[in-house]
């Protein structure tokens, strides 16, 4: 074979294998670009629950003073089947910021009827004459419409008993100030209505930033909220710390 003819084998023999080479790069670039986004999409984050529970759930909120909070803690402890044979489950157990030996009480119940015949039952009467119970207790049957169950919720709370014109009107304009609340220290926690009368309303909120929601609760801008809502007569707030989940 000629030295010409050989050079242009050669030559050709190279390209080939050059562009071959490059084909090969691209193609491989490819298919790693193609893994990559593939990946990328799979592991693309997914929306978390977001812990709101809006079925209706029959509450019971009981406040009352203890003399000693141990002793009345141990015997409060013993005593969960006599409240499960009536229906009646824990649920947050919380002592006030203002008195500790102010006790709050939240229970869920299977039936408010049989709850509220539990809580005027003899058998009920001498546990709290035993337990270090003073004075009487205060009880709500409340039906709860909304809570929020996220699991960073501060232990510090809130609850507040209020009167309104309109079930309906209140919750709307409830509802568009969340973000207010927000904004000065307070997440929604839970709120609904009186078992036998939604004019009659209870709302908790955790409180994130103490010094922002004490200046919101003495503000203007809630008294004229409020009176936009809809609410009338004095408005009860209980804060408390919680001690207790169930």
């Amino acid at each position: 074979m000629t030295q010409p003819i050989r050079f242009v084998l050669l030559c050709a023999t190279l390209s080939q294998l050059l562009f071959s080479c490059g084909d090969a790069a691209t193609s491989t670039k490819s298919s790693t670009d193609s893994t990559a986004t593939t990946d990328t999409m799979s592991k693309e984050p997914t929306s978390a629950p977001s812990g709101i529970v809006t079925t209706p759930e029959n509450i019971v909120i009981v406040r009352y003073k203890i003399s000693d909070y141990a002793k009345w803690r141990a015997l409060y402890d013993t005593r969960d089947s006599m409240r499960s044979a009536n229906g009646i489950h824990n649920y947050v157990l919380g002592r006030s910021v203002e008195d500790t030996n102010t006790i709050m009480v939240a229970l869920k119940a299977d039936d408010v009827a049989k709850a509220k015949a539990f809580t005027k039952s003899s058998s009920l009467q001498s546990a709290l004459q035993k337990g270090y119970v003073t004075g009487t207790p205060k009880y709500n049957f409340t039906t709860v419409v909304y809570q929020d169950m996220s699991p960073n919720m501060s232990d510090l709370r809130a609850m507040t008993f209020l009167t309104v014109k309109d079930w309906d009107a209140w919750k709307t304009s409830f509802e568009a100030d969340r973000q207010m609340r927000t904004e000065n220290g307070l997440t929604d926690r839970a709120y609904g209505y009186d078992a036998d009368d939604n004019h009659k309303v209870v709302v908790v909120v955790g409180v994130n930033d103490s010094t922002k929601a004490a200046a919101y609760w003495n503000s203007d801008l809630i008294k004229q909220r409020r009176a936009a809502s809809g609410v009338v007569g004095q408005v009860e707030r209980f804060v408390y710390r919680v001690v207790q989940k169930y």
